[in-house]
């Protein structure tokens, strides 16, 4: 997967500039709105109970202020990308113990032809490694601003 590809993922009404939630639960409710107000999901619950039930294997908060839940489900039909920004931070449980201000949630049906799951999962934590630009993401006010940080803008 390259950064074009990647970057293909995310969409402007799948993006949430400023996160109001202030817990872990509540974060990962207002990840999931998106995808119900574009009808993209019929029913959040599903997804909700998948998110809570991955988070108990271990915390999706990678560190450095980032967090990638994730999920397969059958209540979508192809592979989806929700980003959120939250300027305060929100306590998250992260593996380094740091509030979140970073969120990508990717869920993606059981099986998918073009098995892009992993691959996104992947290619996103790859580049979050990267301190300067998880410095400049935590900057961003819009999705466009967004998506040209993204690229290296």
């Amino acid at each position: 997967m390259n950064l074009n590809e990647l970057v293909g993922y995310f969409k402007d009404d799948l993006f949430l500039p400023e996160i109001k939630a202030d817990t872990k639960e509540s974060v990962l409710e207002e990840l999931v709105e998106p995808l119900l107000k574009n009808d993209i999901i019929k029913n959040k619950r599903v997804i909700l109970e998948t998110l809570k039930k991955r988070e108990t294997l271990g915390s999706t908060g990678i560190g450095h202020g980032v967090a990638i839940p994730h999920c397969r489900t059958l209540a979508v039909s192809n592979v989806q990308l929700v980003v959120g920004h939250s300027e305060q931070g929100i306590v998250y449980k992260s593996m380094d113990g740091e509030p979140v201000h970073l969120f990508f949630l990717i869920v993606a049906p059981p099986q998918e032809k073009s098995n892009l799951y992993l691959p996104i999962l992947g290619k996103l934590v790859e580049m979050l490694r990267d301190k300067d630009l998880r410095k400049r993401l935590q900057t961003i006010h819009d999705f466009n601003e967004f998506v040209t940080v993204f690229q290296g803008g």
